[in-house]
Protein backbone atom coordinates (compact mmCIF):
# COMPACT_ATOMS: atom_id res chain seq x y z
CA UNK A 1 0.00 0.00 0.00
CA UNK A 2 1.41 3.51 -0.90
CA UNK A 3 0.78 5.59 2.19
CA UNK A 4 0.11 9.29 1.64
CA UNK A 5 -0.33 12.30 4.12
CA UNK A 6 -3.33 14.80 3.97
CA UNK A 7 -1.96 18.20 4.14
CA UNK A 8 -2.78 20.05 7.21
CA UNK A 9 -3.33 23.81 7.23
CA UNK A 10 -2.62 25.48 10.48
CA UNK A 11 -4.42 28.49 12.06
CA UNK A 12 -2.82 30.96 14.51
CA UNK A 13 -3.14 29.32 18.08
CA UNK A 14 -2.31 32.63 20.08
CA UNK A 15 -1.46 36.05 19.32
CA UNK A 16 1.97 36.75 17.84
CA UNK A 17 2.35 33.37 17.10
CA UNK A 18 4.17 32.11 14.07
CA UNK A 19 1.40 30.66 11.41
CA UNK A 20 2.40 27.00 10.58
CA UNK A 21 2.81 26.23 6.79
CA UNK A 22 0.66 23.94 5.48
CA UNK A 23 3.62 20.51 4.48
CA UNK A 24 3.05 18.20 7.48
CA UNK A 25 1.63 15.52 7.98
CA UNK A 26 -1.33 13.98 10.46
CA UNK A 27 1.94 12.11 12.37
CA UNK A 28 2.92 15.59 14.11
CA UNK A 29 0.28 17.69 13.46
CA UNK A 30 -2.92 16.31 15.46
CA UNK A 31 -5.18 18.97 15.74
CA UNK A 32 -7.64 18.72 19.05
CA UNK A 33 -6.65 21.57 21.79
CA UNK A 34 -3.56 23.29 19.63
CA UNK A 35 -6.16 24.98 17.42
CA UNK A 36 -4.52 23.47 14.31
CA UNK A 37 -7.15 22.32 11.81
CA UNK A 38 -6.63 19.44 9.26
CA UNK A 39 -8.28 20.44 5.51
CA UNK A 40 -10.58 17.46 4.02
CA UNK A 41 -12.43 17.36 1.06
CA UNK A 42 -15.17 15.99 0.43
CA UNK A 43 -16.19 15.40 -3.53
CA UNK A 44 -19.34 16.64 -5.26
CA UNK A 45 -20.05 14.26 -8.69
CA UNK A 46 -23.54 15.90 -10.55
CA UNK A 47 -24.77 17.53 -13.75
CA UNK A 48 -23.87 20.36 -13.58
CA UNK A 49 -24.58 21.45 -16.63
CA UNK A 50 -27.14 20.10 -19.69
CA UNK A 51 -30.57 18.97 -19.65
CA UNK A 52 -29.98 17.58 -15.94
CA UNK A 53 -28.39 20.91 -14.54
CA UNK A 54 -31.25 21.64 -12.23
CA UNK A 55 -31.31 19.09 -10.35
CA UNK A 56 -27.40 18.57 -10.06
CA UNK A 57 -27.24 22.24 -8.95
CA UNK A 58 -29.34 21.73 -6.40
CA UNK A 59 -27.56 18.41 -5.63
CA UNK A 60 -24.11 20.62 -5.31
CA UNK A 61 -25.85 23.56 -3.09
CA UNK A 62 -27.32 21.26 -0.71
CA UNK A 63 -23.64 19.77 -0.17
CA UNK A 64 -22.38 22.72 0.28
CA UNK A 65 -24.87 24.50 2.51
CA UNK A 66 -23.96 20.62 4.74
CA UNK A 67 -19.98 21.52 4.87
CA UNK A 68 -20.96 25.37 5.85
CA UNK A 69 -23.00 24.28 8.25
CA UNK A 70 -20.63 21.69 9.83
CA UNK A 71 -17.86 24.13 9.53
CA UNK A 72 -19.41 27.22 11.15
CA UNK A 73 -20.69 24.78 14.06
CA UNK A 74 -17.14 22.98 14.05
CA UNK A 75 -18.81 19.51 13.94
CA UNK A 76 -15.82 18.09 13.68
CA UNK A 77 -13.26 19.05 15.97
CA UNK A 78 -9.46 19.72 14.45
CA UNK A 79 -11.28 18.98 10.81
CA UNK A 80 -11.92 21.85 8.00
CA UNK A 81 -14.28 20.65 5.54
CA UNK A 82 -14.01 21.19 1.94
CA UNK A 83 -16.10 20.75 -0.94
CA UNK A 84 -14.83 19.72 -4.60
CA UNK A 85 -17.57 19.93 -7.12
CA UNK A 86 -16.98 17.93 -10.95
CA UNK A 87 -19.57 18.16 -13.40
CA UNK A 88 -20.18 14.55 -15.16
CA UNK A 89 -22.76 16.30 -17.70
CA UNK A 90 -24.88 13.44 -17.03
CA UNK A 91 -22.09 11.07 -18.78
CA UNK A 92 -21.24 7.47 -17.23
CA UNK A 93 -17.60 8.31 -19.37
CA UNK A 94 -17.16 11.60 -17.73
CA UNK A 95 -18.59 10.54 -14.24
CA UNK A 96 -15.58 7.55 -14.63
CA UNK A 97 -13.14 10.23 -14.82
CA UNK A 98 -13.91 12.67 -12.20
CA UNK A 99 -14.30 9.01 -9.74
CA UNK A 100 -10.38 8.94 -11.32
CA UNK A 101 -9.87 12.60 -10.74
CA UNK A 102 -10.96 12.64 -7.12
CA UNK A 103 -9.18 9.11 -6.16
CA UNK A 104 -5.97 11.14 -6.80
CA UNK A 105 -6.77 14.09 -4.53
CA UNK A 106 -5.21 13.05 -1.12
CA UNK A 107 -7.35 14.88 0.69
CA UNK A 108 -10.44 13.76 -0.48
CA UNK A 109 -12.67 11.33 2.10
CA UNK A 110 -16.09 10.99 0.74
CA UNK A 111 -18.07 12.10 -2.24
CA UNK A 112 -21.19 12.63 -2.54
CA UNK A 113 -23.41 11.84 -6.13
CA UNK A 114 -23.78 11.00 -8.65
CA UNK A 115 -27.55 11.98 -9.76
CA UNK A 116 -28.01 9.05 -12.88
CA UNK A 117 -27.57 5.44 -11.61
CA UNK A 118 -25.98 4.62 -15.27
CA UNK A 119 -22.95 7.43 -14.07
CA UNK A 120 -22.89 5.68 -11.08
CA UNK A 121 -22.29 2.17 -12.00
CA UNK A 122 -19.34 4.01 -13.81
CA UNK A 123 -18.07 5.07 -10.70
CA UNK A 124 -18.31 1.98 -8.29
CA UNK A 125 -15.35 0.17 -9.15
CA UNK A 126 -12.86 3.19 -9.26
CA UNK A 127 -14.27 4.38 -5.65
CA UNK A 128 -14.44 0.35 -4.30
CA UNK A 129 -10.52 0.00 -5.39
CA UNK A 130 -9.50 3.28 -3.55
CA UNK A 131 -11.65 2.31 -0.07
CA UNK A 132 -13.11 5.64 -1.17
CA UNK A 133 -16.77 5.86 0.25
CA UNK A 134 -19.44 7.35 -2.37
CA UNK A 135 -22.95 8.60 -1.17
CA UNK A 136 -25.61 8.57 -3.85
CA UNK A 137 -28.52 11.24 -3.46
CA UNK A 138 -30.90 10.06 -6.06
CA UNK A 139 -29.64 6.73 -7.71
CA UNK A 140 -32.30 4.96 -7.70
CA UNK A 141 -31.35 1.44 -9.79
CA UNK A 142 -31.58 -1.61 -7.50
CA UNK A 143 -28.46 -3.23 -9.00
CA UNK A 144 -26.12 -0.88 -7.59
CA UNK A 145 -26.30 -1.91 -4.28
CA UNK A 146 -27.95 -5.27 -4.72
CA UNK A 147 -26.14 -6.52 -7.66
CA UNK A 148 -27.20 -7.76 -10.91
CA UNK A 149 -29.46 -10.67 -10.16
CA UNK A 150 -31.41 -8.64 -7.53
CA UNK A 151 -34.86 -9.57 -9.03
CA UNK A 152 -34.31 -13.29 -8.61
CA UNK A 153 -33.90 -12.98 -4.72
CA UNK A 154 -30.23 -13.55 -5.14
CA UNK A 155 -28.93 -10.19 -3.50
CA UNK A 156 -25.14 -9.49 -3.38
CA UNK A 157 -23.31 -6.27 -2.90
CA UNK A 158 -20.54 -5.68 -4.94
CA UNK A 159 -18.73 -2.89 -3.09
CA UNK A 160 -18.88 -1.70 0.62
CA UNK A 161 -18.08 1.91 -0.69
CA UNK A 162 -21.33 2.29 -2.06
CA UNK A 163 -24.26 4.30 -0.30
CA UNK A 164 -27.13 6.14 -0.58
CA UNK A 165 -29.76 7.65 0.93
CA UNK A 166 -32.34 7.74 -2.00
CA UNK A 167 -34.80 4.71 -1.90
CA UNK A 168 -34.61 2.14 -4.84
CA UNK A 169 -36.86 1.59 -8.14
CA UNK A 170 -37.20 -2.12 -6.37
CA UNK A 171 -40.17 -0.09 -4.37
CA UNK A 172 -40.63 2.68 -5.94
CA UNK A 173 -42.25 0.99 -9.50
CA UNK A 174 -43.96 -0.71 -7.49
CA UNK A 175 -45.71 1.85 -5.15
CA UNK A 176 -46.55 3.93 -8.53
CA UNK A 177 -48.33 0.64 -10.03
CA UNK A 178 -50.06 0.28 -6.35
CA UNK A 179 -51.24 4.00 -5.89
CA UNK A 180 -53.09 3.63 -9.99
CA UNK A 181 -54.77 0.49 -9.73
CA UNK A 182 -55.94 0.30 -6.23
CA UNK A 183 -56.44 4.66 -6.27
CA UNK A 184 -56.93 6.02 -9.16
CA UNK A 185 -58.90 2.63 -10.81
CA UNK A 186 -56.88 3.27 -13.31
CA UNK A 187 -56.22 -0.61 -15.44
CA UNK A 188 -55.06 0.06 -19.31
CA UNK A 189 -50.98 1.38 -19.40
CA UNK A 190 -48.92 2.07 -22.21
CA UNK A 191 -45.00 1.81 -21.34
CA UNK A 192 -42.40 3.73 -22.20
CA UNK A 193 -39.22 3.81 -21.32
CA UNK A 194 -35.71 5.56 -22.59
CA UNK A 195 -33.58 2.64 -22.60
CA UNK A 196 -31.34 3.71 -19.56
CA UNK A 197 -30.11 1.93 -16.67
CA UNK A 198 -32.47 4.17 -14.37
CA UNK A 199 -35.52 4.26 -17.06
CA UNK A 200 -35.52 1.02 -18.58
CA UNK A 201 -35.27 -0.61 -14.69
CA UNK A 202 -37.71 1.63 -13.23
CA UNK A 203 -40.44 0.83 -16.38
CA UNK A 204 -39.62 -2.28 -15.65
CA UNK A 205 -40.72 -2.94 -11.35
CA UNK A 206 -43.53 -0.81 -12.54
CA UNK A 207 -44.80 -3.23 -15.33
CA UNK A 208 -44.11 -6.04 -13.19
CA UNK A 209 -46.61 -5.26 -10.01
CA UNK A 210 -49.25 -3.41 -12.76
CA UNK A 211 -49.56 -6.88 -14.41
CA UNK A 212 -49.61 -9.04 -10.60
CA UNK A 213 -52.18 -6.40 -9.76
CA UNK A 214 -54.62 -6.77 -12.77
CA UNK A 215 -53.45 -4.48 -14.73
CA UNK A 216 -53.20 -4.29 -18.71
CA UNK A 217 -50.44 -3.27 -20.31
CA UNK A 218 -51.76 -2.18 -24.19
CA UNK A 219 -48.45 -0.84 -25.77
CA UNK A 220 -44.81 -0.79 -25.07
CA UNK A 221 -42.03 2.14 -26.74
CA UNK A 222 -38.27 2.60 -26.29
CA UNK A 223 -37.50 6.34 -27.18
CA UNK A 224 -33.99 7.81 -27.67
CA UNK A 225 -32.92 10.62 -24.37
CA UNK A 226 -31.94 12.59 -26.69
CA UNK A 227 -34.60 13.10 -29.19
CA UNK A 228 -37.37 16.00 -28.75
CA UNK A 229 -39.94 14.56 -31.64
CA UNK A 230 -42.20 12.28 -30.20
CA UNK A 231 -45.29 12.80 -32.58
CA UNK A 232 -45.20 9.26 -33.93
CA UNK A 233 -45.20 7.83 -30.27
CA UNK A 234 -47.77 9.76 -29.59
CA UNK A 235 -50.23 9.37 -32.26
CA UNK A 236 -49.93 5.44 -31.05
CA UNK A 237 -50.77 6.44 -27.39
CA UNK A 238 -54.02 8.14 -28.43
CA UNK A 239 -55.09 4.64 -30.66
CA UNK A 240 -54.31 2.48 -27.69
CA UNK A 241 -56.77 4.01 -25.51
CA UNK A 242 -54.30 3.66 -22.43
CA UNK A 243 -56.05 4.77 -19.39
CA UNK A 244 -52.34 6.75 -18.69
CA UNK A 245 -48.57 6.43 -20.07
CA UNK A 246 -46.01 5.34 -17.91
CA UNK A 247 -42.19 6.57 -18.61
CA UNK A 248 -39.27 5.59 -16.94
CA UNK A 249 -36.78 8.60 -18.11
CA UNK A 250 -35.83 12.10 -17.25
CA UNK A 251 -37.78 15.07 -17.37
CA UNK A 252 -35.70 16.56 -20.31
CA UNK A 253 -37.55 14.00 -22.74
CA UNK A 254 -40.35 13.65 -20.42
CA UNK A 255 -41.85 16.49 -20.57
CA UNK A 256 -42.05 17.25 -24.34
CA UNK A 257 -43.38 13.44 -24.92
CA UNK A 258 -46.23 14.43 -22.35
CA UNK A 259 -46.98 17.48 -24.44
CA UNK A 260 -46.85 15.48 -27.88
CA UNK A 261 -49.65 12.56 -26.13
CA UNK A 262 -51.51 15.58 -25.05
CA UNK A 263 -51.55 17.25 -28.78
CA UNK A 264 -52.30 13.75 -30.40
CA UNK A 265 -55.27 13.78 -28.78
CA UNK A 266 -54.95 11.41 -25.84
CA UNK A 267 -56.02 12.52 -22.24
CA UNK A 268 -54.06 9.92 -20.92
CA UNK A 269 -51.69 11.62 -17.82
CA UNK A 270 -48.25 10.77 -18.02
CA UNK A 271 -46.51 8.89 -14.72
CA UNK A 272 -42.97 8.60 -14.28
CA UNK A 273 -40.33 8.03 -11.63
CA UNK A 274 -38.28 11.08 -9.02
CA UNK A 275 -36.57 12.31 -12.66
CA UNK A 276 -40.13 13.68 -13.75
CA UNK A 277 -40.18 15.61 -10.15
CA UNK A 278 -38.71 18.36 -10.88
CA UNK A 279 -39.85 21.98 -11.64
CA UNK A 280 -38.02 21.96 -14.99
CA UNK A 281 -40.65 19.27 -15.91
CA UNK A 282 -43.11 21.54 -15.72
CA UNK A 283 -41.67 24.81 -17.12
CA UNK A 284 -40.25 23.39 -20.08
CA UNK A 285 -44.15 21.20 -20.45
CA UNK A 286 -46.31 24.32 -19.88
CA UNK A 287 -50.19 23.51 -19.42
CA UNK A 288 -49.71 20.18 -21.94
CA UNK A 289 -48.62 18.35 -18.36
CA UNK A 290 -51.45 19.34 -16.05
CA UNK A 291 -52.90 16.08 -14.57
CA UNK A 292 -49.04 14.05 -14.75
CA UNK A 293 -47.67 12.23 -11.67
CA UNK A 294 -44.51 11.68 -10.51
CA UNK A 295 -43.56 9.66 -7.82
CA UNK A 296 -40.51 10.51 -5.98
CA UNK A 297 -38.00 9.51 -2.61
CA UNK A 298 -39.26 10.12 0.75
CA UNK A 299 -41.92 12.63 1.96
CA UNK A 300 -42.37 16.51 1.03
CA UNK A 301 -39.80 17.98 2.64
CA UNK A 302 -42.37 20.62 4.02
CA UNK A 303 -44.49 18.15 5.54
CA UNK A 304 -41.21 17.34 7.61
CA UNK A 305 -40.59 18.97 11.16
CA UNK A 306 -36.49 17.83 10.22
CA UNK A 307 -36.79 19.69 6.91
CA UNK A 308 -37.70 23.26 8.13
CA UNK A 309 -34.17 24.35 9.29
CA UNK A 310 -32.92 23.06 5.76
CA UNK A 311 -35.18 25.00 4.02
CA UNK A 312 -34.65 28.21 5.82
CA UNK A 313 -30.95 28.20 5.40
CA UNK A 314 -31.22 27.42 2.11
CA UNK A 315 -33.05 29.99 1.31
CA UNK A 316 -30.68 32.21 3.38
CA UNK A 317 -27.76 31.29 1.92
CA UNK A 318 -29.24 33.13 -1.47
CA UNK A 319 -28.32 29.78 -3.89
CA UNK A 320 -30.14 30.88 -7.26
CA UNK A 321 -31.29 27.90 -7.75
CA UNK A 322 -33.80 25.87 -5.94
CA UNK A 323 -32.55 22.57 -4.37
CA UNK A 324 -35.09 20.63 -6.28
CA UNK A 325 -36.12 16.49 -5.74
CA UNK A 326 -32.80 16.20 -4.09
CA UNK A 327 -31.54 18.92 -1.96
CA UNK A 328 -32.69 17.01 1.12
CA UNK A 329 -31.08 13.52 0.25
CA UNK A 330 -27.50 15.68 -0.96
CA UNK A 331 -27.48 17.44 2.46
CA UNK A 332 -28.00 14.28 4.56
CA UNK A 333 -25.62 12.31 2.12
CA UNK A 334 -22.88 15.00 2.76
CA UNK A 335 -24.10 15.13 6.69
CA UNK A 336 -23.11 11.15 6.29
CA UNK A 337 -20.02 11.57 5.55
CA UNK A 338 -19.15 14.48 7.93
CA UNK A 339 -20.83 11.66 10.57
CA UNK A 340 -18.32 9.10 9.58
CA UNK A 341 -15.31 11.47 9.71
CA UNK A 342 -16.60 12.52 12.81
CA UNK A 343 -16.46 8.71 14.56
CA UNK A 344 -13.06 8.01 12.89
CA UNK A 345 -11.76 11.31 14.67
CA UNK A 346 -13.12 10.37 18.02
CA UNK A 347 -11.75 6.83 17.29
CA UNK A 348 -8.10 7.81 16.91
CA UNK A 349 -7.78 10.07 20.01
CA UNK A 350 -9.34 13.66 18.76
CA UNK A 351 -6.96 13.13 14.81
CA UNK A 352 -7.36 11.58 11.62
CA UNK A 353 -5.19 8.78 10.72
CA UNK A 354 -1.59 10.05 9.13
CA UNK A 355 -2.33 8.02 6.03
CA UNK A 356 -4.94 8.69 3.31
CA UNK A 357 -5.54 4.95 2.84
CA UNK A 358 -6.30 4.26 6.57
CA UNK A 359 -8.32 7.09 6.55
CA UNK A 360 -9.93 6.04 3.88
CA UNK A 361 -10.79 2.84 5.09
CA UNK A 362 -11.99 3.78 7.80
CA UNK A 363 -14.37 6.32 6.46
CA UNK A 364 -16.27 3.36 4.59
CA UNK A 365 -16.59 1.01 7.70
CA UNK A 366 -17.77 3.92 10.23
CA UNK A 367 -20.47 4.58 7.43
CA UNK A 368 -22.21 1.28 7.95
CA UNK A 369 -22.84 2.36 11.70
CA UNK A 370 -23.70 6.12 10.92
CA UNK A 371 -27.36 7.03 12.07
CA UNK A 372 -28.57 10.42 12.94
CA UNK A 373 -31.59 12.32 12.30
CA UNK A 374 -31.38 14.32 9.05
CA UNK A 375 -33.35 16.91 6.85
CA UNK A 376 -35.37 13.54 5.44
CA UNK A 377 -35.92 11.88 8.69
CA UNK A 378 -34.31 9.33 10.05
CA UNK A 379 -30.99 8.24 8.05
CA UNK A 380 -29.18 4.75 8.38
CA UNK A 381 -28.39 2.04 5.99
CA UNK A 382 -28.60 -1.69 5.46
CA UNK A 383 -26.40 -4.22 4.91
CA UNK A 384 -26.37 -3.53 1.10
CA UNK A 385 -25.57 0.24 1.69
CA UNK A 386 -28.98 1.40 1.03
CA UNK A 387 -31.30 3.79 2.82
CA UNK A 388 -33.47 2.21 5.47
CA UNK A 389 -36.06 4.48 5.17
CA UNK A 390 -38.58 3.60 2.13
CA UNK A 391 -40.64 6.67 2.38
CA UNK A 392 -42.01 7.44 -1.51
CA UNK A 393 -45.01 10.31 -2.42
CA UNK A 394 -46.64 10.45 -5.35
CA UNK A 395 -46.96 13.56 -6.68
CA UNK A 396 -49.20 15.54 -9.35
CA UNK A 397 -49.27 18.48 -11.83
CA UNK A 398 -51.92 20.95 -10.36
CA UNK A 399 -52.07 24.84 -11.07
CA UNK A 400 -48.35 24.73 -12.58
CA UNK A 401 -46.90 22.87 -9.61
CA UNK A 402 -46.20 19.41 -8.28
CA UNK A 403 -48.79 19.07 -5.96
CA UNK A 404 -48.60 15.53 -3.28
CA UNK A 405 -51.21 13.36 -3.16
CA UNK A 406 -49.78 10.76 -1.40
CA UNK A 407 -47.16 9.50 1.35
CA UNK A 408 -46.72 6.20 2.28
CA UNK A 409 -44.18 3.07 2.03
CA UNK A 410 -44.90 0.22 -0.90
CA UNK A 411 -47.14 -2.82 0.49
CA UNK A 412 -45.13 -6.03 -0.49
CA UNK A 413 -48.88 -7.72 0.28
Amino acid sequence: MRHRSLLILTTTVTVGALTLSACGSRDDKSGGDSGEKTTVVIGVDAPLTGDLSALGQGIKNSSDLAIKTANKNNEVKGVTFKLETLDDQAQAGTGQQNATKLVGNDKVVGVVGPLNSHVGQSMQKVFGNANLVQVSPANTAPELSQGPHWQKGEKKRLFDTYFRTSTTDAVQGPYAAQYLYNKRKLKKAYIIDDKKTYGAGLAGTFTDEFKKLGGKVVGTDHINPDDRDFSAVGTKVAKSKADFVYYGGEYPAGAPLSAQITKAGSKAPVVGGDALYSEEYIKLGKKNVEGDLATSVGAPLETLDTAKTFMKNYQAAGYKLPYEAYGGYSYDSTWAIIQAVKAVVEKNDGKLPGDIDDTREQVTKAMQDVAFKGVTGDVAFDKYGDTTNKQLSVYEVKGGKHKPVQTGTFDEG
